[in-house]
C-alpha cells in the first residue's frame, strides 16, 4: 500500500469520525427522544390494560367505554394514588383548593352528539360536542371527480384528533371523548368547544375562520390547571391526529404518486415521506408545520411555536375508497402565563387546495426567509435544478392567461406557441445540423464503399474518414445534440407541471371532461394480464393521438437526418421509434392536458421542419462545405480530441489482433 492510498485512507476516516461527532444529538435530544418513547409506552400500557379490562368483563370493544371515562379517578388530586396508566374524565365541579374530585360522565351516543358549523366562501367545517373537535371539512369551491361534495374527510372513522394531559400523579386525560360545551362568538367566525370543570377550571378549544380564507386559527386553552399538571404537561402538550385519505380523482394509481405527508423543520427545508410504501419518521428536531395531502388539497397543522417532537406514519390502504392513512403524534411547547393561570397552545389548519400561488402568498409580508413557512413547497415542480422554470414562466403564464377567463384548451395551446417560440433558434441550429449532415450523405456513401465490411479495422477506418470529412467541411456532429439537451430543462419542468397543476382539475376541453386525469377512448373492468399493469383500464385519446403523430414525424425526421450508413448496427434505426410506442404505454394515465401539449408540440415541431426544410437551400449548404474544404483549417479541441481518441482505439485493434495471431500461430 503506497502512501498516497494510506493518506487517503486516514483523511476518509478522519472525516467520518467528525461528521458523526457533528451529527451526534445533543443531551437535550436525547432527554426529548426518551420522553417521547416513555409517553409512547405509557398509551401502549393503556391500551394494553383497557383490552384487558373488557375481556375480563365480557364486553366488546365496540361497545366498550372509552378509555377516557372507564375509571374514577381524581385527576388533580395531589394526594391521590394512582397508578400511571389510570385515565380520567374532567367532569365532576367538586374543588377542594388545588385538588379536584372527578366524576365519571356517561358517553354520548352518536344520536346525541351535536354539530356546530363554521364556514366562510371556501370552507364549510363541522365541530362536534364529542372530543370538540373537527368532525368534516368540505372543500366548497371544488367537487369530487364524480360530482359530489368534496370532504376532506367526514366522520370519526376519517379523523380524529385528542389532547393528552398528565396531573402531578401521571394519570392520563384525554380529550377525545369527552363532552364539550360549544360556545358561539357574535360574528359568527368564531366558536369555543369547552370541556368545563368550574368556573374558573376548564379546557378551551377556539376555532377562528376569518372570511374568504383556508387558513383557520386554532388555540388551546387551559385555565386553572396550573398547580394541578404534571411537570411534563407543562413542558410539553401531547397531541395526536390521525386521517384517512380519501380517493377523490379518477386515477388512482396516479394520485397514489403524488398522495404523501410533508413536513417543515424549523427555519431548515421542507421534507417528504414516501408516496409508494409505508413511513415512519420520528423526529426531534423542532418541526414548524406537517401536512397530510393528497394530489389535490392538503390538511396542514402549523405550530405558532414548533413542535418539539413529533411521530409521523404513513400507510398505504388497499380500500377502494381511500389511499393512505395518516397518523401524527407531536409535542408541543404551551406558553404558560406568569400573570395568572393560563395555559396556552396555538396553531393554524390549512384545509385546501395544493395551489403554488394560494401556499406562496401566505409568506407576502415575511422578510426573512428563514421564518417563512414555504407551504408551496407541498406542489411538487419537478427536481429542485429545473423547478425554477415552473416558478418563474410556466406558473406566471398560466396566471396571467386563466386571469383573461380564456379556456384551458388554449391557455395550453399558447403555452406551447411560447415554448416553441423560445426554443426556436435552438431548433433552427438542430435542422441545420442535420441539413449539413444529409447533404453529405453521398460522400459518406462512397466511404463505406471504400471502407466495406464489418469488422473491427474496417469500422475503424470508415469511422476514421468520416470524422476526417467532417472535419474538412466544419462540421460538428455533436452540434445537433446540443440544442436538444439545452431544451430538455423545460420539457421536463412541463412534464412535472401538468400533474401537479390544480388549475387543469375538471376544466374540460373537446371531449376529456377532466385535463387533470387521463381522456378515456376505451375502458374496460377487470384484469388483463400485462396490459392493465401498464395501461391501466383505458386507453387515453390525446396519448393515443400524440404517438401516432409522434411515430409519424420520427419515421420522417429518420429519413431526414439518414447518412446512407446500414453497416453499423442496423437495429439501432428503429430504436426511436420502439421509444414513441413505448411512451404511449408510460404516458397513458398521465392527466391529458400533458399528452395534449405533447401532441400539439409534436405537431408545431413537424410544422416548422416543414417550413424550414422549404425555406433554406440544401445546394447552398453544400456549396459551402465544398468550400470549407478549401480553407485552412484548425481543429477544434473536441475534434482534436475524438480524432486521438480514434487513433488509440485503433492502435488498441492492432495490437490486440497481432496478439491473437501470435497465440493462433502457438496453437
Amino acid at each position: 500500500m503506497d502512501k498516497n492510498t494510506v493518506t487517503g485512507l486516514l483523511l476518509i476516516t478522519a472525516i467520518i469520525i467528525a461528521f458523526t461527532i457533528y451529527n451526534r444529538p445533543s443531551r437535550e435530544q436525547i432527554e426529548a427522544q426518551q420522553r417521547m418513547r416513555d409517553s409512547i409506552a405509557m398509551v401502549e400500557a393503556e391500551r394494553a390494560q383497557l383490552e384487558a379490562q373488557q375481556k375480563a368483563s365480557g364486553v366488546q370493544p365496540d361497545t366498550a367505554i372509552p378509555a377516557a371515562d372507564n375509571t374514577v379517578t381524581d385527576f388533580f388530586s395531589a394526594g391521590s394514588a394512582s397508578s400511571p396508566t389510570d385515565t380520567a374524565s374532567l367532569s365532576a365541579l367538586e374543588q377542594n383548593g388545588d385538588s379536584v374530585t372527578l366524576a365519571m360522565q356517561p358517553v354520548l351516543s352518536p344520536a346525541q352528539e351535536e354539530t356546530v358549523v363554521l364556514e366562510n366562501e371556501k370552507v364549510r367545517i363541522l365541530l362536534s360536542t364529542r372530543g370538540g373537535s373537527i368532525r368534516s371539512v368540505q372543500m366548497k369551491e371544488y367537487l369530487h371527480h364524480s360530482g359530489g361534495d368534496l370532504m376532506l374527510f367526514d366522520g370519526p372513522d376519517e379523523a380524529r384528533f385528542n389532547l393528552n394531559l398528565f396531573n402531578r400523579n401521571s394519570v392520563h386525560l384525554t380529550t377525545e371523548d369527552q363532552i364539550f360545551t360549544p360556545v358561539r362568538s357574535d360574528d359568527s367566525h368564531s366558536v369555543t368547544m369547552r370541556l368545563q370543570q368550574s368556573p374558573g377550571q376548564y379546557i378551551d378549544f377556539v376555532y377562528t375562520l376569518p372570511e374568504d380564507e383556508y387558513m383557520m386559527d386554532f388555540e388551546v386553552r387551559l385555565a386553572g390547571m396550573k398547580n394541578g399538571l404534571h411537570p411534563e404537561s407543562l413542558t410539553n402538550f401531547r397531541m395526536n391526529w390521525e386521517q384517512k385519505i380519501r380517493q377523490q380523482e379518477k386515477g388512482r394509481m396516479f394520485e397514489n404518486r403524488f398522495t404523501r405527508i410533508h413536513y417543515k423543520y424549523d427555519k431548515q427545508d421542507v421534507q417528504k415521506m414516501s408516496e409508494t410504501k409505508n413511513d415512519h419518521k420520528e423526529l426531534s428536531e423542532p418541526l414548524k408545520w406537517f401536512s397530510f395531502k393528497d394530489q389535490y388539497f392538503s390538511y396542514v397543522i402549523i405550530g405558532k411555536q414548533p413542535f418539539s417532537n413529533t411521530i409521523l406514519n404513513s400507510e398505504v390502504l388497499t380500500s377502494p375508497d381511500y389511499t393512505k392513512r395518516y397518523k401524527a403524534e407531536g409535542w408541543v411547547p404551551p406558553v404558560v402565563s406568569p400573570d395568572s393561570d393560563l395555559i396556552t397552545a396555538g396553531f393554524n389548519y390549512y384545509f385546501g387546495p395544493v395551489h403554488y400561488n394560494t401556499l406562496k402568498a401566505y409568506d407576502k409580508d415575511v422578510a426573512n426567509n428563514a421564518d417563512k413557512l414555504h407551504l408551496e413547497e407541498n406542489v411538487y415542480l419537478g427536481y429542485r435544478w429545473l423547478s425554477w422554470v415552473n416558478k418563474w414562466f410556466v406558473i406566471p403564464v398560466f396566471n396571467f392567461f386563466l386571469s383573461l377567463n380564456w379556456g384551458m384548451g388554449l391557455i395550453i395551446l399558447i403555452l406551447t406557441l411560447m415554448v416553441k417560440l423560445i426554443t426556436l433558434p435552438l431548433t433552427y441550429k438542430s435542422f441545420m445540423s442535420s441539413a449539413k449532415m444529409r447533404v453529405l450523405r453521398p460522400q459518406i456513401q462512397e466511404l463505406e464503399k471504400k471502407y466495406p465490411g464489418t469488422d473491427q479495422e474496417m469500422m475503424m477506418k470508415r469511422q476514421q474518414a468520416t470524422m476526417e470529412l467532417y472535419s474538412k467541411v466544419g462540421i460538428n456532429p455533436m452540434s445537433g445534440c446540443l440544442p436538444m439537451l439545452i431544451q430538455m430543462p423545460v420539457l421536463l419542468a412541463l412534464f412535472f407541471f401538468f400533474p401537479s397543476a390544480i388549475e387543469l382539475r375538471q376544466q374540460s376541453f373537446l371531449w376529456a371532461d377532466d385535463l387533470s386525469t387521463y381522456d378515456s377512448l376505451i375502458s374496460w373492468s377487470g384484469n388483463i394480464p400485462l396490459i392493465t399493469r401498464f395501461l391501466g383500464n383505458h386507453i387515453s385519446i390525446f396519448c393515443l393521438l400524440m404517438t401516432v403523430i409522434n411515430v409519424i414525424y420520427t419515421k420522417y425526421n429518420m429519413s431526414m437526418t439518414d447518412t446512407g450508413s446500414t453497416q453499423a448496427m442496423p437495429g439501432m434505426k428503429y430504436m426511436p421509434i420502439f421509444m414513441s410506442v413505448f411512451m404511449f404505454f408510460f404516458l397513458n394515465n398521465y392527466p391529458a392536458g400533458l399528452n395534449y401539449y405533447y401532441f400539439l408540440s409534436t405537431l408545431i415541431t413537424i410544422a416548422l421542419t416543414f417550413i424550414m426544410k422549404q425555406v433554406i437551400d440544401e445546394n447552398k449548404i453544400l456549396a459551402q462545405l465544398e468550400a470549407n474544404k478549401k480553407k485552412p483549417k484548425k481543429k477544434s479541441g473536441f475534434m482534436a480530441r475524438l480524432e486521438e481518441a480514434q487513433k488509440m482505439q485503433e492502435k488498441m485493434a492492432r495490437e490486440k489482433a497481432k496478439e491473437n495471431a501470435k497465440r493462433n500461430m502457438r496453437r
